[in-house]
């Protein structure tokens, strides 16, 4: 009998231990996740922008290349639209006529960048500076009133101010984007855009 009740008394004990050491370790590997989680520093960007690099409006993400890096270079890629005027050749064979219109045409966009973000590490006041191209799927002019030699592709610079909390969370900017055309002139833009850190 005593010895029955000692036998027990050593498997409670080891399963007691054996209980307690699997808390310490769960303990353990919860309190690393969550240290790695700290330590983790939101560097992704989804944004919504008007004008700028988009024409009228598009939607973007932006990260930069080095992980944990909030700030040092990174890109950005994006769809919108625009509208733009396209130069439409009507031939009529009868009157032996040719006769060209310009017609206000919607496009889808598709700009791509290259940026470096500028800052103190711990500070959500950044500054970036940005260079990249556009890619659209009508061949058009971004003038309004005339077609002057329409392309697929626009060319742009971005000097924005970044708000991007160091937590993550809503993000905020605006800047001056200037927007080399078709025709290879440049045009003075800007844009504003919100989005969310991660």
């Amino acid at each position: 009998m005593n010895v029955n009740i000692f036998e027990y008394k050593k498997t409670m004990m080891r399963q007691t231990i054996s209980i307690l050491t699997m808390m310490v370790s769960l303990s353990m590997i919860l309190h690393q996740s969550l240290l790695a989680q700290e330590e983790k520093t939101p560097n992704k960007l989804f944004y919504t922008e008007l004008c700028g690099p988009g024409v009228i409006m598009s939607a973007n993400f932006d990260s930069r290349f080095t992980s944990n890096e909030r700030l040092g270079f990174g890109y950005r890629l994006g769809a919108g639209f625009g509208v733009g005027m396209v130069r439409t050749i009507w031939v009529d064979k009868q009157w032996n006529y040719t006769y060209t219109e310009n017609i206000r045409r919607s496009y889808y966009s598709f700009p791509v960048g290259l940026n470096y973000i500028f800052g103190k590490p711990k500070s959500a006041h950044n500054f970036e500076v940005g260079a990249g191209a556009t890619f659209l799927t009508q061949k058009v002019s971004l003038y309004y009133h005339q077609v002057k030699k329409p392309g697929h592709a626009i060319g742009f610079l971005t000097f924005m101010y970044r708000l991007m909390p160091e937590d993550g969370g809503f993000s905020f900017r605006v800047g001056f984007t200037p927007i080399i055309g078709t025709s290879g002139d440049l045009c003075f833009s800007g844009a504003v855009g919100f989005g969310y850190a991660f």
